[in-house]
């Protein structure tokens, strides 16, 4: 009888054939054993399916799981409904995991019932070659300024079982981010491994590099509107009403325009020689 998995592994795919096995040898060097890694073909127009197979036959811990496509959270939340371990690892498909993070995250998670979510230093590689620097984290970088986790962080089924999972409505990215917002509160724990576990594949055109502004600011309120109670616990809209009026009718009085003019040929004189 096969021992059940103490984790479990996600690997959504999409058209990254060419990289799959690469990951798939990260995996397989784990030192901690009672791993499972769950192969999620998403429609994939390559020869993913073939590749995922022969990992499979070579190791029975590497399972394959196959659905219509409908894009990388729609993978994730697939891959965790069949999820058979205590602990669950999201991995894509092109990146790859030192073969201790498993075993030195599953301690921390293990003995500190109050920790939430265990992340690590993570590399660049492939097109950049150099640490990626993460945003410290606390709740309200989280909130309010960006994210502070990579997409290979380690948490509890069971925690994600109490959220929504992986919004599918993040169209275009950050469906990691939206993610973590939604699995932590302000008083749990998030720890950071002070090693590098996570490799980050960069290419030309990834999900890292192609977010235009335009884009970002739609990603922004969309996870303020899957999120909104957590946000209204944090800010009044109020009071950010008031200042906000108050703003506007010092702005439009006839004192403010006034002085605005008379000073605008001051400050553009200004700029020029500061740059």
């Amino acid at each position: 009888m096969l021992e059940t998995p103490l984790i479990s592994i996600i690997v959504p795919c999409y058209n990254q054939a060419q990289y799959l096995p690469e990951t798939l040898q990260s995996v397989l060097d784990q030192e901690l054993l009672q791993w499972e890694c769950l192969i999620v073909n998403d429609g994939s127009p390559d020869n993913t399916g073939d590749i995922a197979k022969q990992w499979c036959a070579k190791d029975t811990r590497f399972k394959y799981l196959e659905k219509a496509n409908g894009g990388l959270a729609d993978a994730r939340n697939y891959g965790i409904r069949h999820a058979q371990g205590k602990y669950i690892l999201p991995l894509d498909s092109d990146d790859k995991i030192s073969p201790t993070y498993t075993k030195e995250a599953i301690a921390i998670l293990d003995n500190n019932a109050s920790v939430k979510l265990v992340c690590c230093r993570a590399m660049l590689f492939d097109g950049d070659n150099e640490e990626w620097k993460l945003l410290p984290y606390s709740y309200e970088n989280l909130l309010f300024v960006r994210n502070c986790m990579h997409c290979s962080s380690v948490y509890r089924n069971s925690d994600y079982n109490n959220t929504q999972g992986y919004n599918t409505n993040m169209k275009g990215g950050w469906e990691d981010y939206d993610f973590w917002i939604g699995l932590l509160e302000r008083e749990d724990k998030v720890i950071f491994l002070d090693k590098i576990h996570f490799y980050y594949r960069t290419k030309e055109v990834s999900m890292r590099t192609q977010i235009s502004k335009d884009m970002e600011d739609c990603l922004r309120k969309q996870i303020f509107k899957n999120h909104i109670d957590k946000y209204l616990a944090e800010i009044d809209p109020i009071e950010q009403y008031r200042e906000l009026k108050e703003c506007r009718m010092v702005e439009s009085s006839l004192q403010y325009r006034i002085g605005a003019f008379i000073s605008a040929p001051v400050r553009i004189i200004r700029s020029i020689f500061n740059k």
